[in-house]
């Protein structure tokens, strides 16, 4: 027995027993909190809504960003955002490619997607839109008419041969955007800016968002352009883990991370949609993630 006063005696079972549910307690609470943090963690509760998506069997397009419900922090890793390549994309862009990276169906339904929507966004007092073309080659799928309802149109890419062959645009920017996300443009300076096909392999994407918000003008728009096709070791590392749906939730969340953006929308404009598993089966597959800059 333990004595403690004399009117105060327990026994060595008691005692026992009375520190063990001190440490099952503290035990508990520990678990308790470590579960919570864990669920906080905005890394797992991205994957938590990658799941959400992958359990949901008729998701479409429009769907994946009409109620998204986004970690409250930043929720991209280093490692995500990391890539089989790290070396310098200068050597891999080296060479030009004189050729289209997405079916031609796909091709074509983003310059249409191009021609609804340009003319809509030219100003209150009618000026042209000014239009920049982020990750640009040879062509920037814009329509054969642009140049008559847009201003002035500017193309920013890795190869200066393949810029000089594009028509679509007034002039080019050489610059890699992985070494230096910086926009090399004043603030408001454009009404639209695009990337077709190529967002997959920014490994600064929050950065460069940020960029696109503070050269748009105000109610500009940005519009990028998703396929199911990719050069796998310059793509972003969690971009060849996921699918489809959740490659536009991703996009959608680099402009809501930004703070800078009103909700990001997504459309489907590739023809003939064929799903499963929210991986798209259209060789032709083509959706564009656009968002609103808020100013």
């Amino acid at each position: 027995k333990f004595n403690t006063h004399s009117s105060f005696t327990i026994t060595r079972r008691h005692f026992i027993m009375w520190t063990r549910s001190i440490l099952l307690s503290l035990s508990s609470t520990m678990i308790f909190t470590k579960v919570t943090q864990a669920f906080m963690n905005p890394r797992l509760q991205l994957s938590a809504q990658f799941l959400a998506l992958k359990a949901k069997g008729s998701v479409q397009v429009s769907d994946v960003l009409a109620t998204p419900k986004w970690p409250e922090e930043w929720p991209f890793t280093a490692a995500d955002l990391a890539r089989q390549d790290e070396s310098n994309d200068g050597y891999f862009y080296q060479e030009p490619r004189f050729c289209y990276h997405v079916d031609d169906r796909a091709v074509a339904a983003l310059t249409d997607y191009y021609a609804a929507e340009f003319p809509k966004m030219c100003g209150a007092d009618g000026e042209k839109p000014a239009v920049l073309d982020l990750c640009a080659s040879h062509v920037s799928h814009f329509p054969k008419d642009v140049a008559e309802y847009t201003g002035k149109r500017v193309a920013l890419g890795m190869n200066k041969k393949e810029l000089e062959q594009n028509t679509q645009v007034d002039e080019f920017v050489v610059k890699d955007l992985n070494e230096d996300p910086t926009l090399p443009f004043p603030d408001n300076s454009f009404d639209v800016v695009t990337n077709a096909v190529s967002i997959d392999y920014l490994s600064k994407p929050l950065e460069i968002c940020k960029e696109v918000a503070r050269v748009l003008k105000p109610g500009g728009t940005a519009m990028f352009a998703l396929s199911n096709r990719c050069f796998p070791t310059k793509a972003v590392g969690i971009w060849l883990k996921t699918n489809d749906l959740e490659h536009v939730f991703m996009v959608g969340g680099y402009f809501h991370y930004t703070g800078m953006f009103k909700p990001p929308t997504a459309v489907e404009v590739g023809p003939n949609p064929s799903w499963s598993g929210g991986q798209s089966q259209n060789i032709a597959y083509l959706s564009v993630v656009r968002a609103t800059v808020d100013k």
